[in-house]
């Protein structure tokens, strides 16, 4: 599995200022949709070591199945949801699905039992479905694929810095205790971080386009290099072993699918491991306080959790820049899974609190490194409406980590009377069944390109 690099001082004026314009115009306002997005889901984590646990009796299983049921609602709907952008338009939709995640992400605020909790996370999570796949769909559709790496990886970026900037805010939100009109901290923080997803929602609608052609920003020769050059890798992708059909047919292509498939089982191991990391670092870092008695304030855990965060962003671009250059290679995802899968149950063992967040920092840059260049693979030979279902399924299937992540995390940790060691060792494992699967793909799909170039040949 590999793309093709490109050498970028052979491109024209009018392809540099193209994508130069849709780089700074349209992905940071849809990197910022995505911060939004990452911060609302995961400020549970936030909230449950700090004050939410207690104030709502939660046991550990209890936390967990709360923040995975979310994922629940999410599976639900997310191919129908996504086959609905491809209709309607991605500006439309997914400025519908950011106004209606913000409401549901607000009501967190007045919530007062495990059950309300529940059902407000299930709702969260059907009002969240198709977001992500449909933010991936949309930018697919703007820029050619040999410059997708690099414009996924600025989208991609905005993950890591919700935590960067998201957990130090989310820690200050908390210290703001009994403020506004008597909350309690965690709860203004719930207010705090679900009212902008309602207002930028709103602004989507206005500001984002569903085509080089819809976009007054770009000016005639650059609307015609963008759509004759994603035209071209459409007609020939239409050629390939995956077709675009319509509608039931779009489906049937993905659901049949072996590389989908398979690429759906390396997207759970990652994340897994990312929503593993993202709704139980707050957790461990609380620990340490007991652990090896230390004592933390609420926006010193919220930096402490942003530590990994910050390496990881870096990687993340770094990784992406080489693969841009030289073409994404089985290696760029394998070796980020592989390195993962040590990583994280050696944090277990690390004795210090300096030395487990150093471990968990390898493991949130190994993640990171992959999943940008994870991305460009489905669309290397999926297209049309069967691109929307393909990457629906295969980001739904990834996401039933989402659910499995906390909740057997939690599950775990209650059983083997609060370690995380077991909990953790089962991250390493399913990393590592995805580095496996990475390299098997690749082989497999070098063996199918051989035999072709093979028959071809005998042909001739």
């Amino acid at each position: 599995m590999t793309t093709t690099s490109f050498d970028e001082s052979h491109e024209s004026d009018v392809a540099k200022s193209a994508i130069k314009k849709v780089t700074i115009r349209l992905v940071p306002f849809v990197a910022l949709m995505f911060f939004i997005n990452y911060l609302d889901r995961t400020a549970i984590g936030f909230a449950e070591p700090n004050g939410m646990g207690d104030d709502l009796a939660l046991t550990a299983a209890q936390y967990g199945f709360a923040s995975g049921v979310f994922f629940i609602g999410y599976i639900l709907l997310e191919l129908p949801s996504n086959m609905a952008l491809h209709r309607f338009g991605a500006r439309r939709w997914l400025a519908r699905i950011m106004v209606t995640w913000g409401i549901v992400a607000v009501l967190f605020t007045w919530v007062q039992d495990f059950t309300q909790l529940a059902w407000l996370r299930f709702a969260l999570g059907v009002a969240e479905a198709g977001f992500f796949p449909g933010a991936i769909l949309f930018l697919s559709l703007w820029v050619p694929a040999r410059y997708r790496v690099r414009v996924l990886a600025t989208f991609y970026l905005a993950q890591p810095l919700t935590s960067v900037i998201g957990a130090p805010l989310a820690g200050w939100l908390m210290t703001h205790d009994g403020v506004f009109f008597g909350l309690e901290g965690w709860r203004f923080m719930f207010l705090g971080v679900g009212a902008p997803a309602i207002i930028v929602g709103v602004i989507a609608w206005f500001y984002l386009a569903d085509s080089p052609n819809d976009a007054k920003w770009l000016n005639t020769a650059e609307k015609a290099w963008l759509t004759d050059a994603i035209a071209k890798e459409n007609a020939t992708k239409e050629g390939s072993e995956e077709k675009s059909g319509h509608g039931l047919a779009d489906l049937k292509v993905a659901l049949s699918s072996g590389r989908v498939w398979t690429l759906s089982a390396i997207y759970f191991g990652f994340i897994y491991g990312l929503y593993t990391l993202a709704f139980f670092l707050p957790t461990v870092i609380s620990g340490f306080q007991e652990q090896y008695d230390v004592e933390f304030g609420l926006v010193e855990k919220g930096l402490i959790t942003a530590i990994p965060y910050v390496p990881a962003a870096i990687v993340l671009f770094l990784v992406s820049k080489h693969a841009t250059k030289v073409g994404v290679k089985t290696g760029h995802i394998a070796i980020p899974a592989f390195t993962g899968a040590i990583s994280i149950p050696l944090a277990l063992y690390a004795g210090s609190p300096q030395l487990t967040i150093a471990c968990i920092t390898v493991t949130a840059c190994s993640i990171f490194a992959a999943l940008p260049n994870f991305w460009t693979v489905p669309t290397q030979f999926l297209t049309g409406a069967a691109a929307a279902a393909g990457i629906a399924l295969i980001n739904t299937m990834g996401n039933l980590a989402g659910f499995a992540a906390p909740f057997v995390t939690g599950w775990i940790k209650d059983a083997n009377g609060g370690d995380f060691k077991p909990a953790f060792f089962l991250v390493g494992a399913l990393m590592l069944v995805s580095c496996v699967l990475m390299v098997a793909l690749s082989r497999r799909q070098q063996v199918s390109a051989d035999e072709r170039s093979t028959t071809v040949s005998a042909g001739h």
